[in-house]
C-alpha cells in the first residue's frame, strides 16, 4: 500500500538530498553569525541548541539509535529546521511527538522552542504561527471514464467521491460538497479500489498518495488545482512576539531565496508546494473549490 507521503525506497536518495540541501542553506548559515546576538533569540543562543518539535507521520525513529529522521513532509521540514539552527548558530535538537496535540503541549510547557505544525484556525488559541511555508494540496484522482474533469466538476448530482474517513482532506471536503455523494472508507486502499472498480468517480486525497496510486491505473488522472490543503507552519508558544518576529523573518527569507523550493526538489517529494504568498486558502476561499 502506498504510504501517504512516500515509501522506504526513497531513503538512500533522501540521505544524499540532505547533504545537497545543507549546501543550499549555506547562505542562511552564513547569516547565523550576524543573527547570534539578536536579543529576540538570545535565550536559545545561550542554550546552544534549538529544540524543534515534529509529530507523526513527519518523522521515523531509528529503532537502534533513537535518531529522528524526516519522513514524508518531514523530509522537507528537517532541512528547514536545520537552516533555522544554522541561522541561530546553534545545534538542532529534534523532538518527536505522537500527535499534533502532544506537540502543542510541548510548546506550551516550554520543552520545545518551536514546532512544525499543520495550520488550523482552532489551534491559534493555543499557539502562534509564523507565515506558512509549505502546503500539501487536496485534490482528486479520477479514472479514465470519470465525468470529473475539474475540481468544480466533482460537486455535481450523481458524482460519487471516495474518501478516507477522519482524514483532514475528508473534513475539508465535507465543508464544500453540496451535491455529490461521498463514500467514506477506512483506509486509502479501499478508496482507490472503489475508483478502480468503477464504484466511484473520484478519490479525494492529499496529492502525494494519489500520485502514487495513479501509476496503478492506466489512463487515470490527478486533477490540477485543489479544494483544500494541509498547510504547514512553524508554531511557537503564545506570548513570544519577539521570537515569532524572528522566525517569521527567517521563513520569509527562506521562501524568497528559493531555499524551501530547493529543499522540496532535492528531497523529491511529489505533491508538496511552497505556500504561495497571500494564498486565498487562509481566508477560506479555495480556487475552484468554493469555501474551505
Amino acid at each position: 500500500m502506498p504510504h501517504e507521503y512516500g515509501d522506504g525506497m526513497k531513503t538512500q536518495k533522501r540521505v544524499r538530498a540532505l547533504v545537497t540541501v545543507a549546501a543550499l542553506f549555506a547562505t542562511v548559515a552564513a547569516a547565523g553569525a550576524q543573527q547570534a546576538a539578536d536579543p529576540r533569540v538570545a535565550d536559545i543562543v545561550r542554550a546552544g541548541k534549538v529544540r524543534v518539535g515534529l509529530h507523526l507521520p513527519q518523522f521515523v525513529r531509528d529503532p537502534k539509535t533513537g535518531e529522528i529522521r524526516g519522513h514524508g513532509t518531514g523530509a522537507v521540514i528537517v532541512p528547514i529546521a536545520q537552516a533555522l539552527a544554522d541561522r541561530l548558530g546553534v545545534k538542532l535538537e529534534l523532538v518527536g511527538h505522537q500527535s499534533p496535540p502532544a506537540l502543542v503541549t510541548c510548546l506550551q510547557a516550554g520543552d520545545c522552542d518551536a514546532g512544525f505544525l499543520g495550520f488550523a484556525q482552532q489551534r491559534t488559541k493555543d499557539v502562534d504561527y509564523a507565515p506558512p511555508h509549505i502546503m500539501v494540496p487536496f485534490t482528486y484522482l479520477v479514472p479514465p471514464t470519470s465525468p470529473v474533469r475539474t475540481i468544480a466538476d466533482a460537486d455535481k448530482p450523481g458524482v460519487r467521491i471516495a474518501a478516507v474517513r477522519h482524514h483532514t482532506s475528508t473534513h475539508a471536503l465535507h465543508q464544500i460538497i453540496k451535491h455529490a455523494t461521498m463514500i467514506e472508507v477506512t483506509i486509502p486502499d479501499e478508496a482507490f479500489e472503489l475508483v478502480r472498480s468503477g464504484k466511484a468517480d473520484a478519490y479525494a486525497s492529499p496529492r502525494p498518495p494519489i500520485l502514487e496510486y495513479a501509476t496503478q491505473l492506466s489512463g487515470s488522472r490527478v486533477l490540477d488545482g485543489y479544494y483544500g490543503a494541509n498547510i504547514q507552519a512553524i508554531a511557537l508558544a503564545k506570548g513570544q512576539a519577539a521570537r515569532l518576529a524572528y522566525v517569521s523573518a527567517f521563513v520569509a527569507d527562506a521562501k524568497a531565496s528559493g531555499l524551501i523550493q530547493k529543499a522540496i526538489d532535492s528531497v523529491g517529494e511529489r505533491g508538496i508546494d511552497v505556500f504561495p504568498q497571500d494564498s486565498p486558502i487562509l481566508t477560506g476561499t479555495v480556487p475552484g473549490g468554493g469555501k474551505h
